[in-house]
């Protein structure tokens, strides 16, 4: 893997928001907390997830994405858990993004747009990705939310059919210069470094 990254940005009601790609050390101490997000029946059922995850589950997922690449963080508001987030299968200047905000009482107050926006910024500065895909349950409400916020559009072609987890996955997409026009200001503000 490639040098590991932190992504901070000071956000706009005072708290410090920062998306770091994390150790195996780092995951396993967090692991127990994501398994208990992952399961909230809320999260599950919009992740698509049938069966009750451990800690072990989570760091054996983390372990399967390094070994194909990905580039995940956790997602850290003041330095507390949050959420996290990846981006997958990157190939051919493409890749795919996923995320979860874990405490259902904080879903829906934008805190997962400021997250995406600043891993979007990392895979399209950083990385120079030239579009970036998701899948996402139709009945997804907030995701669907905050994917237009950033500026996808639904995307039916096969590459965008080639992310959905399952047939009735709504696929979406976003280009490189439809996010940095509309995120212009934003990209200013961020930090993006090695850790």
């Amino acid at each position: 893997m490639s040098s590991s990254i932190r992504i901070d940005w000071p956000s706009r009601d005072g708290s410090a928001l920062a998306a770091v790609e994390p150790t195996p050390a780092e995951v396993a101490a967090v692991a127990d907390r994501l398994a208990v997000a992952y399961n909230h029946p809320r999260n599950a059922a919009l992740l698509g997830h049938t069966a009750t995850l451990d800690a072990d589950d989570v760091i054996a997922h983390y372990a399967e994405l390094d070994e194909d690449g990905a580039r995940q963080f956790l997602l850290l508001v003041d330095g507390a858990l949050a959420g996290d987030a990846d981006l997958r299968g990157l190939e051919d200047g493409t890749a795919e993004f996923a995320f979860l905000i874990g405490e259902p009482s904080a879903q829906g107050r934008g805190l997962g747009t400021r997250f995406a926006i600043m891993i979007h910024a990392f895979g399209f500065t950083t990385l120079g990705l030239t579009a970036i895909y998701a899948s996402v349950v139709p009945d997804n409400v907030a995701s669907r939310r905050v994917f237009a916020k950033l500026g996808y559009r639904e995307d039916g072609s096969a590459l965008a059919r080639s992310y959905a987890d399952v047939p009735t996955d709504l696929t979406l997409s976003i280009d490189r210069a439809t996010f940095e026009a509309a995120h212009v200001a934003t990209l200013a503000t961020l930090a993006i470094t090695p850790r």
